[in-house]
């Protein structure tokens, strides 16, 4: 494997070229040119444009590895290596023009990411981390925040849109937040909610229903900037973003207790 730090930067360039088409087409899009892929989930020729122009870019750095992206552009399966790819993040606000939106790529060896980039091009800020090479913002090591308690912290979360069936213990908890944290806020990207714990400018963040590709990136820089990541309850292994829970280390068994209690095992 080629030096992951060297690579990184590779992956950042790429994301940042579709960064720049994106943010490009914001300008004049027409939002009657979106289709509906399932209740509130839509996709764009933005997103696909996205994608292709992600994987032609990825694809001369590691020739053998394959791509799990979310429009399919490629079905492409590597034995050992995948790239892990959501072209837009955000396609509701990008819909909307409301930021932010992101590029987010993962890279995966076996079952493990080993290095992750998340760019938001709006801000021109874009998150990097690579196995036990920390994290960084815009070239800047990063680190989650030291909140020693969810009285203090700033929570992110993420709204179900399109599955319910765990939607009121899940309003149970959100008002447990609210109530017993400085606040909870909701960006509209998993993968920026994720980077935001990793610079500690959020404390923690939760959802339910994500994807791989929503949380592959994130969930390395998070981990790499010092923080905890796994699902509810508590597993740390075999991720797939159907549950997703990152906080700092410190309030992390905290929240991961209330949690449990709110949201394991409950469901409609």
């Amino acid at each position: 494997m080629t030096n992951l730090k060297a690579l990184c930067g590779e992956i950042e360039i790429a994301a940042r070229q579709a960064g720049e088409f994106i943010l490009k087409e914001s300008a004049t899009f027409d939002a009657r040119n979106t289709e509906i892929k399932g209740l509130n989930n839509f996709v764009t020729y933005v997103d696909k444009g996205s994608e292709k122009m992600l994987i032609e870019k990825l694809a001369p750095l590691i020739p053998e590895a394959g791509f799990i992206a979310e429009e399919g552009t490629s079905v492409k399966k590597g034995k050992k290596f995948n790239w892990i790819i959501d072209p837009l993040d955000g396609t509701t606000n990008f819909l909307h023009g409301v930021h932010p939106f992101a590029v987010s790529i993962g890279l995966m060896e076996d079952d493990e990411v080993i290095a992750g980039v998340v760019h938001e091009p709006g801000w021109n800020e874009t998150f990097t981390a690579w196995k036990d090479g920390g994290s960084y913002l815009n070239g800047k090591r990063i680190n989650v925040s030291p909140v020693p308690s969810l009285s203090g912290a700033l929570v992110a979360t993420g709204f179900p849109y399109n599955l319910f069936d765990r939607l009121d213990p899940y309003m149970d908890l959100l008002k447990y937040l609210v109530r017993n944290t400085q606040g909870v806020r909701r960006l509209g990207s998993a993968a920026i909610d994720l980077a935001y714990v990793a610079c500690g400018r959020y404390d923690l963040f939760y959802e339910y229903d994500l994807k791989i590709w929503d949380i592959a990136a994130g969930m390395l820089i998070v981990r790499e900037a010092g923080g905890r990541f796994s699902d509810f309850s508590g597993k740390i292994a075999g991720l797939d973003g159907s549950e997703t829970l990152a906080s700092n280390a410190f309030i992390y068994n905290e929240i991961l207790e209330i949690i449990r209690s709110f949201m394991v095992n409950k469901t409609n």
